[in-house]
């Protein structure tokens, strides 16, 4: 497939303002030939009405049409091919492995929101049938079903150019929803967005989806996003990327006429708790996992180490020793594009410039132009307590060890932390038998506890948390990954002494979808007589 440049406004394509850019190779930090068209205004208000206008129908489309929808983008984007593979290498330096590995993972998540669409298990589909002879009043025919809000606008992530992108889990959960979506492209690969928007298109047309249930615009600066999120017609948002980034698309959102909710997922510094027994018997095992975690991807993961937490001791010391050899052999790495890198080392300098935080290791190979140094810093328990600067995420390879002098200061750095992706804890069984309240502090903090693991690594299946307290996300009783995702665009309807032949199929009296319904208080699968 050839890639096109223009704006995707439902089924026609548009040069927008006649203005374009191009995306630039972060290894060579050259110009990529290919021209992108920013989109205007008018392609805002085409593009939204479009997905106003067919919302309705796409609502109402069957399971297995929407499921067949979500196959068939998974099945167009492995069609790509290497083309596809070629372009995303080219404009983010991520290597093949790891972009055959996402392309897996964004096709086998599509596949995954078909498989339960096909469920409708997400439609909790809730019935209490009337007593109309209740005295002293009747009791009201109740069903309800969640319904889809409307159109969404997602913004694709820069480290994630497939999975959190154009054909994404926010794109795919919202189609699962039945939402129609507008993805404003991330302008570090719009060559990967347009191959995928144009896979989208293709499935679309295949499957006779309405025009406009699918929209890509491009701009490689803030007015089309900003244009999208204030429009009236959009219902919500879907973004991933950083806490200012998502912040301001939450007040924007926030002081329209009718506020909409944002589900941003804003990183995390991930911490991670040494206990002392597991120091005491695995230290060289647990420096060794973490070096390699701390630098996997150049460290552009939101959920890479990016806070080490422990007591001090004997074992401690040589942990540290250990996180130093192995951490010298570490290499530097091409980091997405040229806002990362010069994120990256203004936010490393400002920690370095705090008066009591001392270099622990670096790696012994100085960075290129375009590269990430991988970097560990060391400070006080004290120091980090009373120090707010020192809690914000460093994107990258970097990571901070904190030493704490005490059981009780180590608490008091954990209850100091704001909210987070993810919390780990680094133990043998008396460690968690010593330090349950570890848990239980966590718990009012992170989306996800993992024990004796690393956070790097998101497995996508209905169990994932991807969420967490904020600055994490905006809204932590959501997940990022996984199929409940879905319920971020979905909202419950109640339908009271209905019609029969008015109510949804899922909410009529004979089953004819097989859906497991809670009626009268006990799940069936039953008619109602």
């Amino acid at each position: 497939m050839k890639i096109d440049g223009r704006n995707i406004v439902g089924y026609d394509y548009s040069i927008g303002t006649g203005l374009s850019f191009q995306g630039v190779n972060p290894i060579s930090n050259s110009l990529i030939p290919e021209q992108f068209f920013i989109a205007s205004q008018e392609d805002v208000e085409v593009a939204m009405f479009k997905a106003r206008e067919v919302f309705c129908d796409f609502s109402k489309s069957s399971l297995e049409q929407r499921a067949l929808f979500l196959e068939y983008i998974a099945y167009e984007i492995e069609s790509l091919g290497d083309v596809l593979i070629t372009k995303i290498n080219e404009e983010t330096g991520l290597s093949l492995d790891r972009i055959k590995n996402e392309r897996a993972r964004t096709t086998d998540q599509l596949r995954m929101f078909a498989a339960y669409v096909r469920t409708g298990n997400w439609l909790e589909a809730t019935i209490d049938t009337g007593i109309p002879e209740r005295k002293p009043l009747p009791k009201p025919d109740l069903r309800k079903i969640m319904f889809p809000l409307g159109p969404v606008v997602v913004f694709g992530a820069s480290n994630f150019p497939l999975a959190y992108s154009v054909a994404g889990g926010d794109t795919a959960s919202a189609f699962a929803a039945g939402c129609t979506v507008i993805v404003k492209a991330h302008p570090a690969h719009p060559g990967t967005s347009a191959l995928v928007g144009q896979a989208i298109i293709k499935a679309a047309k295949h499957n006779n989806m309405p025009n406009g249930v699918f929209s890509l615009l491009f701009d490689n600066g803030f007015t089309i996003g900003k244009a999208l999120v204030e429009h009236p017609y959009a219902t919500a948002v879907g973004f991933t990327g950083s806490l200012g980034g998502g912040r301001a698309l939450f007040d924007l959102a926030a002081n329209r006429k009718r506020p909409i909710p944002v589900f941003a997922e804003m990183g995390s510094t991930n911490p991670v708790i040494l206990l002392p027994e597991a120091l005491k018997n695995r230290a060289n095992e647990i420096a060794t996992n973490y070096a390699a975690s701390i630098t996997l991807g150049t460290g552009q993961f939101c959920t890479n180490p990016g806070l080490l937490l422990a007591i001090g001791s004997e074992e401690l010391e040589q942990f540290k020793k250990s996180l130093i050899a192995a951490f010298k052999l570490t290499n530097p790495g091409i980091m997405l594009h040229k806002g990362i890198v010069d994120a990256f080392v203004h936010k490393s300098e400002s920690i370095f410039s705090e008066s009591e935080v001392k270099l622990l290791v670096r790696s012994e190979k100085e960075a290129d132009t375009g590269q990430g140094r991988p970097v560990i810093v060391t400070v006080k328990g004290t120091e980090f307590v009373k120090n707010p600067a020192l809690h914000q995420e460093v994107f990258g390879p970097f990571s901070m060890l904190v030493e704490c002098e005490s059981v009780a200061e180590l608490y008091s750095c954990i209850e100091y932390l704001q909210g987070q992706l993810t919390g780990t804890l680094i133990g043998e069984p008396s460690d968690f038998n010593e330090h349950r309240n570890l848990v239980n502090l966590l718990h009012q903090k992170v989306g996800r506890v993992i024990f004796n693991g690393v956070p790097t690594g998101v497995e996508v299946c209905p169990s994932m948390t991807h969420g967490g307290v904020y600055p994490a996300t905006t809204d932590s009783r959501f997940t990022a990954v996984g199929v409940h995702s879905i319920k971020r665009f979905l909202r419950p309807i109640t339908y009271q002494n209905a019609p029969l032949d008015i109510l949804p199929e899922a909410l009529k009296n004979r089953n004819t979808l097989s859906l497991v319904r809670f009626i009268n208080g006990k799940y069936s699968t039953k008619d109602i007589d």
